[in-house]
């Protein structure tokens, strides 16, 4: 698919791994991936942002779009989320209580209410 995103199922929740630098190339490429996942009615999606090493406007803008297109689809998505670096910008952006990560993939998953 992507070198920024990889994708897996788990108990039929979609699980997106970004990794790498998402900046505004990364952003260009893994939005359609991101809007095709979330093109569906009611789509369960974790958003795991463990391995992004550098996120900007653009890629918070892709995170932005995704859980407005989850939400608006009658899904629930939750954002992972543990480094430090990238919490600083969610708080430094207002993003945190929009997203409020979860440090694993595990309890995103018991949000949604997956086991």
């Amino acid at each position: 698919m992507s070198p920024y995103l990889r994708t897996h199922t788990i108990d039929g929740c979609v699980v997106v791994e970004l990794s790498g630098e998402i900046d505004i190339v990364a952003a260009m490429e893994i939005t359609p991936l991101l809007d095709a996942l979330t093109r569906a009615p009611g789509p369960d999606l974790v958003v795991d942002l463990g391995p992004v090493d550098f996120i900007d406007c653009s890629g918070l803008a892709a995170l932005c779009r995704v859980r407005s297109r989850v939400r608006g689809h009658g899904g629930q998505v939750q954002f992972v989320c543990a480094r430090p670096s990238t919490l600083r910008i969610l708080r430094a952006t207002g993003l945190m209580h929009a997203f409020r990560p979860v440090p694993s993939v595990d309890e995103a998953l018991a949000r949604i209410g997956r086991p």
